[in-house]
């Protein structure tokens, strides 16, 4: 016997005939009554008798019929679990980011979740690439947004993109309003620049080693992160290399404008987690979410370099 046969047998009992059955199962006639010979067959006894147009349960089928509805009480209970699992708007979702994210993107991706998900909670740590990949292998985070280039070890990759990096200058410099990409070869020759705890990351900005040996000897400044780096363009006239999301911020921050470069100079972003089949729904469809907007984002950046 199987549970489509039972399922059968039990509408049938309920409904007092196979036409009733058929509707309730959304099936064919034929099909209910063939779905109780079989089971008849299984079991070895006569579940019906005809009445008229009518069917009566044999002494067999009621008793019979008790232990197959005890059985369909708890595949009900399972469908009403199942579909409290499908429309909750609860739970928790936690991401870690990088700051170049923090602040427009993510923030644009968590009030897409909280619409949709009015009892949804998300927790959001901003740190650097490697502490976020280290805390997604331990699971502490359901999200990770990373900004090195992958692989990456421990973790699995949701979504992938890179964009250029572009140059951050004040916006009353000459250069503000000028077709084309600057060439980072000739502002070595010019101007000052802002290094990141005194050097520039060579790797993760796929630069040479001797531009940005002649950026970082054009370098009285420096800072550990972007929003500081941007302040001290805007205020002391000094120019920055930086990637599309910080020098969006930057921008809206006012003071500050951006060029693309003519060097291919490449910013890498990611989505990971734990493992797939760790998140819940709502952190799987937050991860495609913020995978969109980084998308529209980076062609956006693109088309600004091309």
């Amino acid at each position: 016997m199987n549970l489509r046969q039972l399922e059968a047998f039990r509408a049938t009992i309920r409904c007092g005939s196979i036409t009733g059955a058929a509707e309730m199962m959304h099936v064919s006639q034929p099909s209910v009554s063939r779905l109780i010979a079989d089971l008849e067959r299984s079991v070895g006894f006569a579940l019906f008798q005809r009445n008229g147009r009518g069917l009566i349960p044999t002494v067999e089928a009621r008793t019979f019929y008790q232990a197959v509805e005890g059985m369909f009480v708890g595949v009900d209970r399972l469908q009403d679990l199942a579909d409290s699992i499908r429309t909750t708007s609860g739970g928790v979702v936690s991401v870690g980011t990088i700051q170049s994210i923090s602040t427009i993107e993510l923030p644009r991706a968590v009030n897409s979740l909280i619409q949709r998900y009015p009892d949804i909670r998300v927790m959001i740590h901003a740190r650097n690439t490697p502490a976020i990949l280290d805390a997604v292998q331990l699971h502490q985070f359901d999200l990770g947004v990373v900004g090195r280039q992958p692989p990456y070890d421990g973790v699995e990759t949701l979504f992938q993109t890179a964009a250029p990096y572009v140059c951050l200058m004040p916006e009353d410099h000459p250069l503000v309003g000028l077709a084309g990409p600057v060439d980072l070869e000739i502002l070595a020759e010019q101007e000052d620049f802002v290094t990141f705890g005194g050097a520039f990351p060579d790797a993760m900005m796929s630069m040479d080693s001797s531009l940005s040996q002649k950026l970082q000897s054009r370098s009285r400044l420096s800072s550990t992160n972007m929003p500081v780096a941007a302040a001290l363009v805007r205020e002391t006239g000094v120019l920055a290399i930086a990637d599309p999301f910080s020098a969006e911020q930057a921008v809206r921050m006012g003071g500050v404008a951006f060029r693309p470069i003519l060097q291919n100079l490449t910013y890498y972003v990611s989505i990971v987690c734990g493992g797939r089949a760790r998140l819940s729904r709502q952190a799987a469809e937050f991860s495609e979410i913020l995978a969109e907007q980084l998308d529209q984002r980076v062609k956006l950046a693109n088309s600004f370099s091309s």
